[in-house]
């Protein structure tokens, strides 16, 4: 929901030191060893975003560098291979090696996905990774931080979801203290063992949803953020299932309470500064022309990024025109952008972008993809994004919002899906892995739409 800290074009003093950066296969090895690593998880993520792994021996460690560990490409979700295909061998970044703290014993490495030893199209780190070779070729590197936001729940006696603490029951229980302090035993072990791999989390607070957390990490560069992003799901939804506890990071678990986003602020650099901050901006907001250029292609393809940036169902039940129990849904619905304006798609935090599309189920890696695709159009066609609308717009009726101009997100999957195939720049810039996901997806919107809901059966069983 939010983040004071301003990006800068490196980690603030004080980050921790991640792992250590090996310079060869033997020390990387020697050093697990050391620290009683057995086995290391060789994870991928598959289209959804959803961590996948192999345990592969410290010995063999080198196999996953060189050929990849091997999986069955037709058992991996969107990843274009059919039960006839080859494997789909996933490499490791031995740059992304460290611990798992909360599994002593055991270490994780980042793969790509290979297919008869080349980088395969579709896996989503591959095709962030093409999107980023076209900032570099620029001078560019994109800086990123998630925000993610989660709610943490258990079940009661008749099996219900309902959040972790039980006094956790306020009307508007935002910055709770007691909400905070009772989920402290996992709150802090969480944070501790990322801090311990180097995600350095420097807040941590209750959101505005009962039982619903957001730990705050100091940004990167976009690749190693997204590699982050994943971690920290892991770790979050794994501390929380040895505590007895549910660890969700579904956009919508409450139809009368705020949802859980996963806001992307994001800056420019060349190496020497940050190209998005310019403090004699004539509109007040300290952005540079680029990120106003850059601000205007994510405005332009809002609608197709929603599909990747809200990729579930539930997602639209969190983008909604309306309000909850506390005031607000705290989610955009309206495609425009404001100052420090939090009922915007797109806020201000002054030199930097807030995009709060996003939600906790989104591909990190697919939707940065999308959003370095859509913000080098906006810069090639030098896209103004017009006026920024600093007002609640919560509370704008539909009249003015048509006499304003301001479209309104997609407010179903199936809108979003349509947007997305529409859109051919933000397509052709994903490759293949677009239609897989607009075929996946499309197949998830039509089973959602077969469903008959509790909801259904209460309305309509004996009402004829």
């Amino acid at each position: 929901m939010k983040s004071e800290s301003t990006p800068h074009l490196s980690p603030p003093p004080g980050t921790l030191v991640p792992t250590p950066v090996f310079s060869d296969l033997s020390q990387a090895q020697n050093y697990l060893l050391e620290q009683g690593v057995s086995y290391v998880l060789a994870q991928f993520v598959d289209i959804h975003g959803v961590a996948k792994a192999k345990s592969v021996p410290v010995s063999h460690l080198p196999s996953v560098m060189k050929e990849g560990a091997g999986f069955a490409g037709f058992a991996i979700s969107g990843v274009g291979i059919e039960p006839h295909g080859p494997d789909f061998m996933a490499k490791g970044d031995l740059s992304t090696l460290s611990l798992v703290p909360w599994q002593p014993g055991l270490a994780r490495i980042v793969c790509e996905g290979h297919v008869e030893d080349s980088p395969w199209k579709f896996d989503s780190r591959v095709v962030l990774k093409q999107q980023i070779d076209r900032l570099t070729a620029r001078g560019y590197t994109l800086f990123t931080g998630l925000e993610p936001e989660f709610s943490l729940l258990r079940r009661d006696a008749d099996g219900q979801l309902m959040p972790c603490d039980a006094t956790d029951q306020l009307a508007k229980p935002c910055y709770d203290y007691k909400g905070l302090s009772r989920t402290r035993a996992y709150l802090e072990r969480l944070s501790n063992v990322l801090r311990a791999t180097g995600i350095d989390v420097y807040q941590i607070d209750h959101e505005d949803a009962n039982g619903q957390f957001e730990l705050n990490y100091t940004f990167t560069d976009c690749l190693k953020s997204a590699d982050h992003f994943v971690f920290f799901k892991m770790a979050a939804s794994e501390i929380a299932n040895e505590m007895g506890l549910t660890c969700s990071f579904m956009p919508k678990p409450f139809a009368n309470r705020p949802g859980n986003g996963m806001h992307m602020h994001m800056s420019i650099g060349d190496g020497k500064r940050n190209l998005f901050s310019d403090k004699s901006d004539p509109r007040g907001l300290e952005l540079s022309t680029l990120a106003y250029q850059f601000l205007g292609g994510l405005l332009a393809h809002a609608p197709a990024l929603t599909a990747l940036c809200a990729p579930t169902v539930n997602s639209y039940k969190r983008l909604v025109v309306g309000r909850s129990l506390t005031g607000a849904t705290w989610a955009p619905a309206y495609i425009t952008y404001g100052d420090n304006n939090r009922s915007s798609m797109i806020r201000i935090p002054k030199g930097r972008l807030e995009l709060r599309l996003p939600d906790g189920a989104a591909n990190p890696y697919l939707a940065t993809a999308a959003v370095i695709a859509a913000g080098l159009d906006g810069i090639d066609r030098q896209l103004d994004p017009g006026v920024p609308r600093n007002t609640n717009l919560y509370e704008w009726s539909e009249q003015a919002l048509a006499d304003a101009g301001i479209g309104l997100l997609p407010q179903n999957l199936g809108s979003a899906l349509d947007a997305l195939q529409a859109d051919a720049l933000i397509c052709d810039a994903l490759g293949p892995v677009s239609q897989e996901f607009l075929k996946l997806k499309r197949m998830e919107w039509l089973e959602y739409q077969r469903h008959v809901s509790d909801w259904e059966i209460k309305q309509y069983l004996e009402f004829f």
